[in-house]
């Protein structure tokens, strides 16, 4: 006789989750799902099997009280909805009660070109030179700057090969020449010292068979910002949100940026054009208008 998924012990619940989450590709947010039934069952004191909508309203309070912020909530409202839903397999009644908690979208830290240029020139050696300048000159996220292999430079197209960015999607991003002559002053210090591997990572860690993590290149671009005097909070996103603010600031237009950074919705890059300057700069208030229609009336007589 098949047992039914309540009636299994917790570590066989969660790890027929990750094996549910791993068939359907799931596989970047099986660490945190699974981190968000470990809590819940913690918090409740015994299998979330057993769980009801009482319980998960209790969590979802004690999460709010406790000051967890809404992106940690939201995902752990899509962790316990796949569980209870597919891992499970009750009824959707139970997951709908869990509530997603909506995020303030807060303007991007933005660097100036010159604050640009001030941190690569603080850098810490050519390999984060050549990152940094990756993260800020093709609009990489931090992931996708590490995650680079050697082969994924396509200096004949001017391209670099993005694979399996976020939503598991393999796209093209931007190689301009200034970016190519830095990754090749990085490929041959980094051959001379015996860091680049054949057909390996292009931004390696200190053992040359594992990729730069990401708590390194952040650790790094906090090093070098505070070298160069930069009061911002700095991070390798903050690269990527200049490269699209330096972009609209260009006047390129809004759906070609869309493309080089790899978002879905337009409304994700349009969050660019509250803090592009000269889109705000070139927008005349409709203050100036009246002046203008005013001064008019009164040199024609009207």
């Amino acid at each position: 006789m098949t047992s039914h998924p309540s009636d299994r012990p917790v570590s066989a619940l969660r790890a027929r989750m990750i094996e549910d989450m791993r068939v359907r590709g799931f596989s970047e947010k099986t660490g945190s799902d699974y981190f968000a039934t470990c809590a819940f069952a913690a918090f409740i004191g015994r299998s979330p099997a057993t769980a009801t909508a009482e319980d998960l309203r209790r969590f979802q309070h004690h999460q709010a009280q406790t000051g967890v912020r809404p992106p940690s909530i939201n995902s752990a409202v899509a962790a316990l909805r796949f569980f209870f839903t597919v891992t499970l397999d009750r009824p959707p009644d139970l997951a709908r009660r869990l509530t997603v908690v909506r995020e303030p979208r807060r303007l991007p830290a933005v660097l100036s070109v010159e604050e640009v240029t001030l941190l690569l020139q603080a850098a810490p050696g050519p390999k984060y030179t050549a990152a940094f300048a990756t993260a800020y000159g093709a609009g990489l996220r931090v992931s996708e700057v590490v995650a680079l292999k050697a082969g994924d430079v396509d200096s004949a197209r001017m391209l670099l090969r993005v694979e399996q960015g976020k939503g598991r999607k393999d796209r093209h991003a931007m190689l301009s020449p200034q970016l190519l002559e830095l990754l090749r002053a990085w490929w041959r210090e980094g051959r001379r010292l015996g860091m680049l591997l054949p057909r390996g990572w292009l931004f390696p860690g200190r053992n040359p068979i594992e990729p730069l993590s990401t708590p390194q290149l952040n650790r790094a671009v906090h090093a070098a910002s505070e070298a160069a005097g930069i009061k911002k909070r700095v991070s390798p996103h903050t690269l990527r949100h200049s490269f699209a603010t330096h972009l609209l600031e260009q006047d390129t237009d809004i759906r070609v940026i869309q493309v080089l950074l790899g978002h879905a919705k337009l409304d994700t890059t349009a969050l660019y054009t509250r803090v592009a300057n000269t889109t705000i700069r070139t927008v005349t208030s409709p203050l100036d208008r009246l002046a203008l229609l005013t001064a008019e009336r009164l040199r024609t007589g009207a």
